[in-house]
């Protein structure tokens, strides 16, 4: 094997009393193509930044051959500049280069940094990654907040790069598909498998077993421990069985039903037959915001039971479909029928029904006490939270000190103790490590409801829907029986006509290039355009504040050192996020009024 040029040499590092790495050994050889994963709060983005430079461990080495260039972007990019062209070009790649790097993922390079979503702001952090063409190339979570488009363009870009790439990821689709090599962090060190992700499961499998035999001949509760804190693969691996043949027959019927619909069913008569059992049924529904059609003559029905995974690009009306799904919204024409007696359970991206001055206990058990009422039966608070692999010390922490992916298992211990038999899941993988992610696929599995999926994590896709459908953001919709495989099986090139191209440059004063409407002068009043400015940098600058705040409360020792600072801190974080959804929603009401506005000049 080749030299690395890039690697550490028992590295130590300690946050605090807690130790996060105890000897770890990596390295990264031209070329290579490899992953790190583990646990939320391993230390991940931590040993992508010391590998990067820019921090430094208490002990050990990091070896780079001279002149080596490395790339690393973070979870949460800075994306700032009077341009996209300006940042992509602030690293000192070629203006011709970053423009190219941007055309591919969609971004207009004359687009203002102001106001970008997040997505937005992934796509151009990778799109400087490439244009800087580095030796190196750091990703941490690429894919949060990319659509199934913007992934399968950076799994291309990708497969065509110079550089060695290690990526911290919990798409599982996209780790198989990019990657020869892994690393495991675990217990503090990093363990080495040559083979891609495909291969990881049984290899840590293994491990695990040999780690436990082990452990039991010297202990048993060591044991016991050990077998529950890894990832668990062996003591569901019979139950995922069973669950995997259900769920496949549960794609036959959905298949049979769907093609009998097709075939001979008249829907709006046919309803009758399913009373009692139907969530909802629209037929030719069409949807409409502006000039713009997000769907157009599209039916479908959702039977109690159903896991109907939306898909499709970001902006493609995926909401606006549940929405309709629920009764939320009206469309534009065709007909809804909803069931009778339905109770919605909703989780989604924003997390804003999380008080941030709860603490856990009181987010589980609102009314007090120590038992959380979990559909219908009493169940003491702390083994509850256990299932969600929070711990007994966390249960009188406030949410403010919670990570994303702590806050995000919290909305779903919630949501699935509430009484419920429609459940909504609005990108629930996000920020969610994979043994998380195995522990939400399971509970999922059992919930004998109606499960509505907004992903863009194909694996979770397929290994949870009984159908999918797909939105082009263009007026065509799909839906194909099993998940996304099946999906791209029978309707190839439905998505790839798709991707998101830049805005013609040649505007005059363009207030916010590569958007679909005139410029706001021509629509909106003085007042309101001044507004929407304000809203745009505010949205742009408060989740880097929030982000900030987080990560001083993500200090274990901070609330022991200074209650006090930690209150304020926790109390400016409540703030921040109450500021940010308040502009949010400001912003959408000028955004709506804009587009009401381009639909009557039309």
């Amino acid at each position: 094997m080749a030299a690395p040029i890039l690697s550490l040499r028992d590295v130590r590092l300690a946050d605090g009393r807690r130790p996060l790495f105890d000897g770890v050994d990596l390295g990264l050889e031209k070329g290579a193509r490899a992953c790190l994963v583990g646990r939320n709060g391993a230390g991940k983005s931590t040993l992508l930044r010391i590998l990067a430079g820019a921090a430094e461990p208490d002990s050990g080495e990091r070896i780079a051959t001279p002149g080596l260039r490395v790339t690393l972007v973070a979870q949460e990019p800075l994306v700032i500049g009077d341009t996209l062209l300006a940042y992509a070009t602030a690293g000192g790649a070629a203006a011709h280069e970053a423009e190219a790097a941007l055309a591919a993922f969609g971004l207009d390079p004359v687009k203002p940094t102001v106001g970008l979503s997040g997505g937005e702001g992934r796509r151009a952090a990778l799109a400087r990654a490439f244009a800087e063409a580095p030796d190196v190339l750091l990703l941490d979570e690429p894919t949060n907040h990319l659509d199934i488009l913007a992934i399968e363009v950076l799994e291309a870009r990708l497969a065509r790069t110079r550089a060695a790439v290690l990526v911290v990821s919990h798409d599982r689709a996209f780790l198989e598909r990019i990657t020869t090599r892994c690393f495991w962090l675990e217990e503090r060190r990093v363990r080495r498998l040559d083979a891609g992700f495909a291969e990881f499961d049984p290899w840590a499998e293994a491990l695990t077993a040999a780690d436990a035999e082990a452990a039991r001949r010297l202990d048993k509760a060591i044991e016991r421990e050990q077998h529950w804190l890894a990832f668990g693969v062996t003591a569901r691996r019979a139950r995922n069985e069973g669950r995997r043949r259900r769920l496949l027959a549960m794609r036959q019927e959905k298949s049979r039903r769907m093609a009998f619909a097709r075939g001979e069913m008249d829907l709006a008569a046919g309803a009758a037959t399913l009373s009692g059992r139907r969530v909802a049924e629209v037929v030719g529904i069409t949807k409409r915001f502006g000039d713009r059609t997000l769907l157009s003559g599209f039916s479908t029905r959702v039977i109690r039971g159903d896991r109907v995974a939306v898909v499709g690009p970001n902006g493609a009306g995926k909401t606006t479909l549940v929405r309709i799904l629920l009764g939320e919204i009206e469309p534009d024409a065709g007909t809804v029928k909803l069931g009778a007696n339905l109770e919605i359970a909703y989780v989604g991206q924003a997390r804003a029904d999380l008080a941030a001055d709860l603490t856990l206990m009181q987010a589980l058990a609102p009314l007090g006490g120590d038992q959380v009422m979990v559909q219908g039966k009493p169940r003491h608070v702390a083994a509850y939270a256990a299932d969600f692999l929070f711990r007994d010390d966390q249960l009188r922490q406030p949410v403010a000190s919670l990570s994303g992916g702590e806050r995000n298992r919290l909305l779903l211990a919630r949501a699935l103790a509430r009484p419920s038999n429609v459940m909504v899941l609005d990108e629930p993988t996000n920020d969610l490590d994979m043994e998380t992610l195995d522990l939400v696929e399971d509970l999922l599995a059992d919930y004998r409801g109606t499960l509505i999926l907004v992903s863009h994590d194909r694996d979770f896709i397929d290994r949870l829907a009984t159908s999918t459908i797909a939105l082009d953001g263009r007026g065509r919709a799909v839906e194909t029986p099993g998940g996304w495989s099946d999906f791209v099986t029978q309707n190839p090139g439905f998505l790839a006509a798709q991707q998101q191209a830049p805005a013609p440059r040649a505007q005059a004063n363009p207030i916010a290039p590569g958007r679909r409407t005139p410029p706001l002068s021509a629509k909106l009043s003085y007042a309101d355009e001044r507004r929407l400015a304000e809203l745009e940098t505010r949205l742009a600058q408060l989740p880097a504040e929030i982000g900030r705040l987080e990560l001083q409360l993500g200090d274990p020792g901070f609330y022991a050192r200074d209650p006090a600072a930690f209150a304020r801190v926790s109390a400016n974080l409540a703030q921040a996020r109450e500021a940010l959804g308040d502009a949010e929603a400001a912003w959408l009401v000028l955004e709506e009024r804009k587009e009401a506005l381009a639909g009557s000049r039309g």
